[in-house]
């Protein structure tokens, strides 16, 4: 193989980028393949970058990345039908340097995100589509386009080709996804001046606020509803698991439009243009269902080896981590002239010690916990905005009889069914 390049990344996600580069740098030959037009133009990705795993692999990015709003203020927002609960953070920390975390539109970060690779070394490739992986004596040697001159080999292939790796499953790295394991999510970016923006959402200029909503946002599957603020645009979407889809014949697409004319969301997009649609799958299978995410020749990172964490709100400064830690095991096996599967099995013992890994199993137990339980989103909320209501409502009842009206409301729930949901929760564990 005199001939191959050191390693082959499919994919100019976060991941596969950070791959490259970081491989790249260390003096290997590397080449990305990407499917789309140019780097980001496939994903649809918009939501929220952390400063400082990212900046502790691309030194100085604030600079020079297209990055739109410091976020300064996080907000958890429960919808019933008609109402509003919820919880508001805002710091004047995160209000000043260096920023916890920014607001970010893929197309344009990963298009920029592609050149630090370059610079490092790595050459980046769209266009190519590749359809499956070369063997040769059991192991894996390479990709191919399918085209009769598409075949490039190499020492390694890393998998970065999202959420359902198609290569990954025709290696055998995992099953077939089940519906269980995917969310599919539906987004739109809506164009708002900026003044406008940091009107309705109260925001000192320049700086931008995180929505997480639950509940009525999904028509209370398991999933969430999101509003970011951008510079001159918002980023909404809502999406849910595809067996709940599947099993309620609910669509995203009508699921998305019906959370838009929440009485909550609509006076904040009100009057803006659509700028973009896009929906995109995102795994959720978690801890226990993760793929092997390494044999001989091959290692798989981010989307595609289903690191997310949806509880945190966390994909792309975990699929960089991955991506670093894949080109730190390749890197290692160059030095030792071997790639076989014992070699990269080193990149598992990387993520175990890693955040990644420590995180996911934190959480293991949340989604089925949720899943198990679809009262969760519907009843309790309705309960709790109930009891606020009449709480807040003044027309001349007593608080005292206020009182007893919202202990009736909450002994109206299912006392087993409560101490059940109490119980379990005690049990989750990391």
């Amino acid at each position: 193989m005199d001939d191959a390049f050191d390693a082959i990344v499919v994919g100019a996600g976060p991941a596969g980028i950070t791959a490259a580069r970081e491989m790249a740098k260390a003096g290997l030959s590397v080449v990305v393949l990407e499917r789309g037009q140019f780097p980001g133009a496939k994903n649809v990705w918009g939501g929220i970058l952390y400063r400082q795993p990212t900046e502790s692999m691309i030194p100085g990015f604030e600079e020079q990345a297209p990055l739109e709003r410091p976020i300064i203020e996080q907000r958890y927002l429960m919808l019933t039908d008609d109402a509003m609960i919820g919880m508001t953070y805002r710091t004047e920390a995160f209000a000043k340097p260096p920023y916890n975390a920014y607001s970010v539109l893929r197309s344009p970060f990963d298009r920029w995100h592609a050149t630090t690779a370059e610079a490092a070394g790595a050459d980046v490739y769209s266009e190519f589509t590749v359809t499956d992986v070369l063997w040769e004596d059991g192991r894996v040697v390479g990709v191919t386009t399918g085209d009769p001159d598409g075949e490039l080999r190499a020492h390694c292939v890393v998998l970065a080709d999202g959420a359902n790796s198609l290569l990954a499953k025709r290696i055998g790295l995992h099953r077939e996804w089940a519906p269980m394991d995917q969310a599919l999510v539906a987004k739109e970016l809506i164009g708002l001046p900026q003044e406008k923006i940091e009107d309705r959402f109260a925001l000192p200029t320049g700086l931008g606020a995180a929505f997480e909503i639950f509940g009525e946002s999904t028509r209370n599957l398991l999933g969430y509803g999101f509003v970011y603020t951008n510079k001159e645009s918002i980023s909404i979407g809502t999406g849910a698991l595809l067996s709940d889809l599947i099993d309620t014949g609910y669509n995203v697409n009508d699921m998305l439009d019906r959370f838009k004319k929440h009485p909550a969301i609509a006076p904040l997009i009100h009057g803006g243009e659509t700028l973009e649609y896009s929906g995109h799958l995102i795994p959720e299978g978690g801890y226990d269902r993760l793929p092997k995410v390494f044999t001989d020749g091959v290692l798989v990172v981010g989307d595609a080896a289903g690191f997310v964490n949806p509880l945190n709100r966390e994909g792309a400064n975990l699929a960089m981590i991955s991506g670093q830690l894949a080109a730190q095991t390749v890197i290692r096996a160059k030095e030792r002239g071997d790639y076989s599967a014992a070699t990269l099995s080193h990149y598992r013992v990387l993520l175990d010690q890693s955040i990644v890994m420590k995180d996911l199993k934190k959480i293991r137990g949340v989604t089925p916990f949720a899943h198990d339980r679809p009262h969760l989103l519907r009843d309790y909320p309705r309960v709790v905005s109930g009891m606020l209501k009449e709480y807040l409502t003044v027309d001349g009842v007593s608080k005292s009889e206020k009182q007893k009206k919202m202990v009736a409301m909450a002994k109206g729930l299912p006392k087993k069914r409560l101490l059940n949901d109490i119980f379990a929760a005690r049990k989750l564990k990391g």
